[in-house]
């Protein structure tokens, strides 16, 4: 343990073997979520359980048992979805924020290990790890989608979730679609080029591969999501400036129990048609004030491609502010 994590022991009463397993879950999947959720080791003997790590964490993991287990004494069905409910009812989500905000951020991926560069990006990346719903949002070049992916297969590494979606819309950048050779699949390709090749990086050309024939890893143009609902995943919205307002909202009603959203664009890009209005732009203002969303914005400080990139950005701001 870090010098700042605790461990509580909780023994729970009355102690009934029937409400106990209630509480627990088939294989202990009920604690395995909390443990996820609150980045805590719970380890349970009997009605004595033993649970440790960042003191807040450890606290409300530790009043979330009591609550449970009364719950299971009264008849109620507890599942994984009443467990989150309850922790987001109690914005018990927020915990997974790590104590010290000063402590640095490590991604661990099958590759290797990637570090954010630069109080911006370690931001990012914690809030990403701490709260349902992420926005990240800034110029080409800060990381928003190469760190958005990294925390996915960290994720799926860890069987925090069971799935990755790489979300694109579909939207021309100055060509159309109907003009490009192939089929629909082959046109759309290309927009998700760059999320294959930080998978590739990450996880090994062999290994992506066998996970999208096996679905466990989707990548998709934003119009397949509408009328599914997604549990357990780790869901990426990339390029999200080119979706309008009803997009927006049909993408934000898809998430599901256990899952976490990523929302990056950058705002000056916008490549819809004239007159359309981009749902990035409205959604910051739409969920400006809601707990448990974070939004995360790049600057062209926070550019890591080559210097002239950030010059050129640098360039592009001031031209854009002065009168036409």
């Amino acid at each position: 343990m870090t010098a700042t994590a605790i461990q509580r022991v909780l023994t729970l009463e009355p102690s009934d073997s029937e409400h106990l397993a209630c509480l627990c879950g088939q294989f202990d999947e009920h604690l395995k979520l909390i443990e996820s959720r609150l980045k805590v080791h719970i380890a349970a003997r009997g009605n004595t359980f033993q649970v440790s790590g960042e003191q807040g964490a450890v606290e409300e993991a530790v009043q979330l048992l009591h609550l449970l287990y009364r719950e299971c004494r009264s008849g109620t069905t507890i599942n994984p979805e009443a467990i989150h409910l309850r922790m987001q009812q109690s914005h018990l989500a927020q915990l997974t924020k790590p104590a010290d905000d000063n402590a640095p951020v490590v991604i661990r991926t099958k590759k290797g290990t990637i570090k954010p560069r630069g109080g911006n990006q370690q931001l990012y990346v914690k809030a990403i790890q701490a709260c349902d719903v992420n926005f990240g949002i800034g110029p080409a070049g800060t990381g928003k989608t190469y760190l958005a992916v990294a925390c996915a297969v960290e994720a799926l590494i860890a069987n925090q979730v069971q799935r990755i979606l790489l979300v694109r819309p579909a939207v021309e950048a100055g060509e159309k679609l109907g003009f490009l050779p192939g089929d629909l699949a082959q046109k759309i390709d290309p927009y998700l080029r760059p999320l294959y090749d930080a998978l590739y990086e990450m996880l090994g050309n062999e290994t992506v591969t066998k996970l999208i024939e096996r679905n466990v890893i989707e990548i998709a143009p934003l119009a397949y999501m509408r009328g599914r609902t997604l549990n357990d995943s780790f869901i990426i919205l990339d390029e999200a400036q080119n979706t309008t307002r009803e997009q927006m909202k049909m993408f934000l009603t898809r998430i599901g129990f256990g899952s976490t959203a990523v929302i990056t664009g950058d705002a000056t890009q916008v490549d819809l048609p004239r007159g359309t209005p981009s749902g990035l732009k409205h959604v910051l203002n739409v969920l400006a004030d809601i707990d448990g969303i974070s939004m995360t914005y790049f600057q062209a400080k926070d550019v890591v491609r080559h210097p002239l990139v950030q010059k050129i950005v640098e360039a592009y701001d001031r031209f854009d502010g002065e009168p036409g």
